[in-house]
């Protein structure tokens, strides 16, 4: 209160965390859902955090020149905060976006002047990988980092920066044991780069290794990927496991602990987040709604009564109107 910020980049975390009360009540639960509601962030979404981080970081170390674009492969969120960050902060955003993702990331990166090209229009090779739905990422890294060169960009590069990582071990983390004075038992959440369970892994575990890091994950038949043409997707994640094996770079970097993985549908997501927003009246996007579904199974365990959870909602529900979500 009574203070005038001189930047959106003041403004990144201390987002609230809300019981989810009437959502509670409706499905009769002896355990507490709590949702870290990361939309209140400037630009919409948790990505705010390790955007911010990233740029910061890069430019202390002398690598982000003053003016320089920076380049990224995003399926949107990151993109977006990394524009409306770089653009505070006097560097312009070219993203490289995942196909398949919403209508409304288009139009956000047209709204802040974005270059904006798809994944298939980095390498042929990267074509390929995508046509036949095996994403390889350390090639997409490797030809999206030569784009960066040829053109004098500085390539962030979200999927191996441990500054995305840090983001999260330095401000969520901490802002949701002082929130709950510390009573956390459960973190519930899906991975795309993986920054964020692995920094709150990293952070929960070194305070107390029983709390437990709760992977989620799209079903086999809701991933986002070049043979998924049903309309019904969980947007902008990556599975976490495919049999025994983690594809996603930080996590693997970090040695990241997770204690259980959660397959969850399209179809339990989507009813899970209109059924929140009816009640409780919060409007969550899919990957939110995702770890809802979740969270909401883990606490019907009856060894979880009483329990504290806490679900990371990483954005809201305004850049799915265009999907199946709240139809």
């Amino acid at each position: 209160m009574g203070k005038i910020y001189k930047s959106i980049t003041e403004l990144v975390g201390h987002t609230p965390l809300v019981e989810l009360s009437n959502y509670e009540k409706k499905h009769e639960l002896k355990a507490t859902l709590l949702g870290k509601l990361e939309y209140f962030n400037p630009s919409g979404s948790v990505k705010d955090r390790a955007a911010l981080n990233m740029i910061e970081e890069a430019e202390k170390s002398g690598k982000l020149k003053p003016g320089q674009t920076i380049v990224d492969n995003t399926s949107g969120n990151t993109g977006i905060a990394l524009a409306a960050f770089g653009h505070a902060k006097g560097h312009e955003f070219v993203t490289f976006l995942e196909p398949g993702v919403s209508r409304e990331r288009e139009d956000i990166f047209k709204a802040y002047g974005v270059d904006q090209y798809w994944f298939t229009d980095i390498s042929e090779r990267v074509k390929k990988d995508l046509e036949a739905g095996a994403l390889n990422l350390e090639v997409l890294e490797a030809d999206v980092q030569a784009y960066a060169d040829e053109n004098g960009y500085f390539y962030i590069d979200q999927c191996s920066n441990e500054y995305n990582t840090e983001a999260h071990y330095k401000t969520t983390g901490p802002e949701i044991w002082e929130d709950t004075d510390g009573k956390v038992d459960i973190v519930v959440l899906l991975a795309g780069t993986g920054g964020t369970i692995s920094g709150l892994s990293k952070y929960f575990k070194e305070k107390d290794e029983n709390i437990k890091i709760i992977g989620v994950q799209p079903d086999v038949n809701s991933r986002l990927d070049a043979n998924n043409k049903t309309g019904n997707t969980i947007d902008g994640v990556f599975p976490i496991d495919i049999n025994g094996i983690s594809i996603i770079p930080l996590i693997n970097k970090f040695n990241t602990v997770i204690d259980e993985i959660v397959d969850v549908s399209s179809e339990d997501a989507y009813s899970a987040a209109k059924e929140l927003v009816r009640s409780d009246g919060i409007f969550i996007g899919q990957s939110a709604a995702a770890a809802l579904f979740a969270a909401t199974q883990v606490a019907k365990r009856p060894e979880n009564e009483g329990k504290n959870i806490v679900i990371i909602m990483a954005d809201d529900g305004t850049k799915y109107l265009s999907t199946n979500l709240y139809k």
